[in-house]
């Protein structure tokens, strides 16, 4: 067993800090941002009625000591043995309403005087920083020098720092050194830690043989808190991280189904274009088809009327290749009996002929005898003069 108590705890850092003015003072001047001109000189604690409020788990995970400096600054210096997500708000309202709390209405605003709030954390809570000392205040985002002076809120992560050799930090490196290496496990405390009077002084504070049972009783109580309050938060963690693991693989097969949802659509959608295409393609072909259909029933009725005309035409020209036959028979009918009247004629012309020469004979026969006149001949032979005188 160590010959220290660790300086975190509830009885020893209020013991240090909440009973020895000096050393609250040396404390915030090495760990608040403040000029020279604006170090701390003197403070009067809080009465225990302004003191804030703590819940059951928080008289366990969390320590503080408040005080007022001649200036009538406001000082909120807090250990916080475990880290919550709502630990920071919690801060910023507790700082909010001691700046509020140092007027009533109808005073001079000019009175108001900063709150600086010093906490330390057991824990770390910016993982994704290197820092330890992290300083939030109000300032002008494109002109950091202009400054609000009101609220100076300031977080220490105690796990991530690193003991350094920085001369003009050099309390701020003891203090934190010293409530980072102190504990009931420290057999030898570095000579640094000693040289300085006011560390040291807060090592013989700590000292296990300064404390009684019931201080014991008291310190163990609380280290079995925060163990508790420490189970509790991990637990806490472990489920919404696994809560949160969760909800991050249904939103993954969420997002995954969307996707799903959302290709199945983008088929959907170039299925029901080609569906659309392919149907005013059908509805075109169907225009065709029935331009084609009315075409073909025009053309069938030309067709037909084309072959009623044939038909007409083949009975006409039946009907006049029977006239002709009618009229070739009749034709040769008439050719045989105009061969026929032919033959008559001929045989008539011969007998004709036959007849005038017999007449021209008589003719030329009463010519030579002389007996009669032409006149006369003719008369008799029904010849024409001309005829007589060719004789």
């Amino acid at each position: 067993m160590g010959k220290y108590l660790d300086p975190k705890a509830d009885l020893t850092f209020k013991k240090i800090f909440g009973e020895h003015k000096h050393l609250v003072i040396s404390l915030l001047n090495a760990l608040l941002p403040l000029e020279d001109d604006e170090r701390v000189v003197s403070i009067e604690y809080w009465p225990a009625e302004k003191i804030p409020d703590r819940t059951e788990a928080e008289k366990y995970s969390i320590v503080d000591v408040c005080c007022k400096d001649n200036k009538q600054r406001e000082f909120i210096v807090e250990m916080q043995m475990t880290w919550t997500d709502s630990f920071k708000k919690r801060v910023l309202l507790n700082a909010s309403k001691a700046y509020v709390a140092q007027t009533k209405k109808g005073d001079d605003y000019e009175r108001l005087q900063p709150v600086y709030a010093l906490n330390f954390v057991n824990a770390e809570f910016m993982k994704d920083v290197e820092d330890y000392y992290h300083y939030y205040h109000l300032v002008h985002d494109k002109y950091t020098d202009k400054v609000i002076d009101g609220l100076h809120l300031i977080f220490v992560e105690l796990p991530k720092f690193k003991p350094q050799t920085i001369s003009e930090k050099k309390m701020q490196v003891l203090w934190l050194r010293f409530l980072t290496e102190i504990n009931e496990y420290t057999q030898e405390v570095p000579a640094e830690l000693l040289e300085n009077e006011d560390v040291s002084e807060a090592l013989e504070i700590v000292e296990r043989a300064a404390f009684n049972d019931i201080e014991m009783r008291a310190y163990d109580k609380f280290w079995d808190s925060v163990s508790v309050q420490v189970t509790l938060e991990n637990a806490r963690k472990r489920e919404k991280e696994e809560t949160n693991a969760m909800i991050k693989e249904a939103n993954a097969k969420f997002e995954a189904a969307n996707a799903m949802i959302k290709e199945a659509n983008a088929k959907e959608e170039a299925a029901n274009a080609i569906i659309k295409e392919a149907n005013a393609k059908a509805e075109a072909a169907n225009a065709k088809a029935e331009a084609a259909n009315a075409k073909a029933e025009a053309a069938n009725a030309m067709i037909k009327e084309a072959n009623a005309k044939a038909e007409e035409a083949n009975a006409k020209e039946e009907a006049a290749n029977a006239m002709i036959k009618e009229a070739n028979a009749k034709a040769e009918e008439a050719n045989a009996k105009a061969e026929e009247a032919n033959a008559k004629v001929e045989e008539a012309n011969a007998k004709t002929e036959a007849a005038k020469e017999k007449l021209l004979q008589t003719a030329r026969n009463l010519k030579v005898m002389n007996i009669m006149t032409t006149a006369q001949i003719a008369e008799v032979t029904g010849l024409s003069n001309p005829e007589i005188e060719a004789l």
